[in-house]
């Protein structure tokens, strides 16, 4: 499991209601961590352009971040470019919903 970086809550915060911020939470905690084949950073830091692209694909919708979060399983790659992430590593930095 690796914590949500500053970056990475202040997003979830601004998107999920109260009430499903916990599971949001949890959700890139624990699914969307250590766990992504072949992610070459696995640290906090590290995952803050895959977690808020998947951030970003849920528009503050449980189900979407858990399919957004299925599909990075597949391949991250796909996640990152359906976010608008893909070409730019600092674009996510820039995203604030």
């Amino acid at each position: 499991m690796v914590e949500l970086s500053p970056a990475t809550t202040r997003r979830l915060d601004a998107l999920f209601r109260d009430e499903d911020r916990g599971e949001a939470t949890r959700l890139l905690r624990e699914e969307c961590a250590e766990n992504i084949p072949l992610w070459f950073d696995p640290t906090s830091s590290g995952l803050d352009r895959l977690r808020i692209a998947a951030i970003k694909l849920s528009e503050g919708d449980l189900a979407k971040l858990r399919r957004a979060v299925e599909i990075a399983h597949q391949d991250w790659r796909d996640v990152l470019v359906a976010a608008g992430f893909g070409n730019d590593v600092t674009a996510h930095e820039r995203w604030m919903p």
